[in-house]
């Protein structure tokens, strides 16, 4: 889950959080994201008053940003909405090729609700229906509805069957939320679910036992190189040289606008030698992560490249010496998802040294910083924000810095997706 703050007062100081969860298709890729409000640190539900004005002013700020490609990346949005505010008519301040409005499963469908459902309906507004049970009374919103969530974890196999084969075939799209592993993703595209949303996508279950592609084994070799105090520039011409698709990687990258070179650069040893070291290391782990995750869901790609560029970045605004391994640690720390193996064993196969294993492993003792970066981050994206303050406070950072350091981030993350496509 990828998570972001938006600190606004509304009348007393009250801090606002919104989180992005990917929706992926059943090819792995990225078709919609979901908005999810909460109130406060301490708030893990959508209700109530406090909720209801928080998802007010969070709304207005995401409007403004539905354009905005760093947000959405040209996707949909899936938001969350009670009784009152479907009622109050809140989602019809969004666009309605963008928005689609997630009924919460704590929704009475009365005849009120179920009105404003259908008047959203007529005006082109897709719906879905979240942590879906078939239930009395349901039908009146199930016939407006484009979307159906069905829970994994609160719904038996039977039932998610049963549900899938009712309504998939009346041209309801069928999405399985909370799917935790590899096998549950599997089970669910099996019977018919067309798309699919959970943990499993930030980090998947280690399948152990695959042998490693070709491709896979120049990544994983240029990673090693990365682990070593001074780059070996003739094994990196070699290895690259050896592999099309990272030749034609390094020269579309060091012949960009980026680099404003009049003259293109047309050998991988007069590219690496523009480059220089520092630069090397970043390409290194921005090209060789696409490799790994060929076979994998865009996504794994998406969230490493984002966790190097926030851990670099919270590693600046706290201080922290050599900030420069907190990229490559946050790109490292879906290793074992990538090349499906433990991520201990992963990170010895590319030569990291045991301390940053130990970082990411969580084995590190508690007062070191490169540990409490990595603590912060994860609370942080998982909507933890009372263990991110603490560990905020501890390095001398506020809220505002992890922030803004997320937003840039993510910002930086989307580019460099788009830019490697």
């Amino acid at each position: 889950m990828l998570i972001f703050g938006l600190r606004k007062p509304i009348c007393n100081t009250m801090d606002v959080y919104v989180a992005r969860q990917a929706i992926l298709d059943r090819k792995g890729d990225v078709f919609a994201y979901e908005l999810l409000f909460r109130s406060s640190a301490a708030s893990r539900e959508f209700g109530g008053a406090d909720a209801s004005a928080a998802t007010n002013q969070v709304v207005a700020n995401a409007l403004l940003n539905f354009s905005d490609s760093h947000l959405l990346g040209g996707k949909k949005a899936f938001l969350n909405f009670n009784r009152e505010l479907l009622l109050d008519g809140l989602p019809l301040m969004l666009p309605k090729q963008t928005a689609v409005i997630e009924i919460l499963e704590a929704v009475d469908p009365d005849a009120d609700v179920v009105e404003a459902c259908r008047e959203m309906h007529e005006m082109g507004y897709s719906l879905a229906l979240d942590d879906f049970l078939d239930r009395d009374g349901m039908g009146s919103l199930i016939h407006l509805a484009n979307f159906i969530k069905v829970d994994l974890r609160s719904t038996s196999r039977e039932e998610q069957k049963r549900i899938v084969d009712a309504y998939r075939p009346k041209g309801v799209a069928m999405l399985a939320e909370k799917v935790e592993s590899h096998e549950e993703f599997e089970w669910a595209a099996g019977i018919g679910f067309d798309y699919f949303q959970g943990y499993y996508f930030e980090k998947p279950v280690t399948l152990v036992g695959r042998q490693v592609p070709v491709s896979k084994i120049a990544g994983l070799r240029l990673l090693r190189e990365l682990q070593s105090p001074e780059l070996d520039f003739h094994r990196i011409e070699q290895t690259v040289s050896a592999d099309l698709g990272f030749s034609h990687k390094l020269l579309r990258y060091v012949n960009s606008a980026a680099f404003g070179r009049r003259e293109p650069v047309a050998s991988i040893r007069t590219a690496l030698a523009v480059l220089g070291e520092e630069n090397i290391r970043r390409w290194v782990a921005l090209a060789a992560l696409p490799a790994l995750a060929a076979d994998k869901p865009g996504a794994l790609v998406t969230q490493s490249i984002l966790r190097a560029r926030f851990w670099e970045l919270l590693a600046i605004a706290a201080g922290v010496r050599n900030p420069e391994r907190l990229f490559l640690m946050g790109m490292f720390s879906l290793l074992d998802a990538l090349i499906d193996r433990p991520l201990e064993d992963s990170l010895r196969e590319v030569g990291v040294a045991p301390p940053i294993i130990a970082v990411l492993v969580d084995k590190a003792p508690e007062s070191d910083p490169f540990a409490r970066v990595r603590r912060l981050a994860i609370d942080y994206e998982r909507g933890e924000w009372d263990g991110a303050a603490t560990l905020g406070e501890a390095l001398g950072i506020t809220a505002n810095d992890v922030v803004e350091a997320y937003t840039s981030a993510l910002k930086w993350a989307d580019e460099i997706v788009a830019s490697t496509k």
